[in-house]
């Protein structure tokens, strides 16, 4: 990047004051995240048994904490976002890393780190700082430079690697997603449709040899989507009893906290991986479909940035961050539901856990950095 450009980069926008960043933020945005949130807290409350202080009032406080963050990644310019992205991502590597060689193991995975107070999932950052070191990467590629297979390699270094390491912990259901974030970024860039059938036909010959690595529980989680009543009581009591719970509530629910299967234990995982289940039971059908709706608002809302952003980079990012935003909602209904292998993915802003919460929001902060800046003009670097 040639030094003319780097300080035209900087130096663009300097009128802008942080008022007039306040007024651009989209606060109908902010509402919806605020009603997403509410959802769990009210969900939350009754995976607690009516007593807040066991889950609805942390969520509640780390909601509002990383709203605040939000507000505040929305005044940066998004232009240092983009000169920072190597940083970020290689900070989430070393975490990886660091996870790999001393991680604190949880149901017989090493996924977990402790920074302080906060247990951290390096794998969840890692989506993220992917997601934005690729938007800074391919930001500056012409057509033609995306038609040269060693100008692909190293973004797709960047994807492997961290999708290995977090395969190896083990988390299968992770390590799709952050593989599926990368391959969306790619097409997204605008990598030939061929690239992904060759990517597709090398995963397709492969499958055996990762099913062959896969852990016993991870295979029982396969055999178990395929056929849950060989094991009802093992392997697939969990997606059974979601399926009770889901089918007993009925259009309109069973009433907030009346939930049998949840509250009388039935229910695995109430407050993470199950709680849309918990949901749908209390609420029914149309309460189901209310917070899915809600969700899918949240994807809208990436996609129009997308669409009324002037800089590629802008682009990418609100790309990614809503088909991150997508598959963790796609993935945890659909296997709650019994459409998937059983995985621990949560339901984003809604289910018990502070990880997910933390950088979910850190994404949305860098998306309504995106559209405060949406105008700048963002220009691609001469070699």
């Amino acid at each position: 990047m040639s030094a003319v450009f780097e300080r035209r980069l900087l130096t663009r926008d300097r009128g802008v004051g942080v008022f007039q960043k306040l007024w651009r933020i989209p606060w109908l945005f902010v509402l919806l995240l605020c009603a997403v949130a509410g959802v769990g807290y009210v969900a939350l409350y009754s995976a607690g048994g009516g007593d807040p202080d066991l889950y609805a009032n942390r969520h509640g406080l780390r909601f509002g904490f990383c709203l605040v963050m939000v507000l505040c990644l929305a005044l940066v310019d998004v232009r240092l976002f983009a000169r920072l992205a190597w940083l970020g991502y290689a900070a989430a590597l070393g975490l990886l890393v660091l996870v790999a060689l001393h991680g604190q193991v949880g149901g017989g995975a090493q996924r977990w780190i402790a920074i302080g107070p906060l247990q951290l999932q390096p794998s969840e950052l890692m989506k993220i700082m992917l997601v934005l070191m690729l938007a800074a990467y391919f930001h500056r590629a012409s057509w033609e430079r995306m038609g040269n297979p060693f100008f692909l390699l190293p973004p797709l270094l960047l994807v492997l690697v961290p999708v290995g390491l977090i395969f190896k912990q083990p988390n299968l259901g992770t390590s799709l997603i952050v593989l599926a974030l990368g391959g969306v970024m790619f097409w997204a860039a605008g990598v030939r449709w061929w690239k992904f059938a060759g990517v597709l036909g090398l995963m397709a010959a492969a499958a055996p040899i990762l099913y062959a690595n896969l852990r016993d529980y991870q295979r029982a989680r396969i055999t178990t989507f395929l056929d849950p009543e060989s094991d009802p009581l093992g392997a697939g009591y969990n997606i059974i009893q979601s399926k009770i719970a889901l089918g007993s509530g009925g259009i309109w629910g069973k009433g907030f906290l009346q939930g049998t299967q949840g509250h009388l234990n039935f229910l695995p995982e109430k407050e993470t991986d199950f709680i849309f289940t918990m949901i749908a039971e209390e609420f029914g059908l149309v309460g189901a479909l209310v917070t899915l709706a809600l969700l899918l608002l949240v994807v809208a809302f990436c996609v129009l940035v997308a669409l009324r952003c002037k800089h590629q980079f802008g682009r990418l990012l609100a790309l990614g961050l809503g088909a991150n935003w997508f598959l963790y909602v796609f993935v945890n209904v659909a296997m709650v539901t019994g459409g998937i292998p059983v995985g621990g993915v949560p339901l984003p802003l809604i289910s018990h856990g502070g990880s997910a919460m933390l950088t979910t929001m850190l994404g949305f902060g860098l998306l309504l950095s995106v559209w405060v800046h949406r105008d700048l003009e963002f220009g691609v670097a001469r070699d």
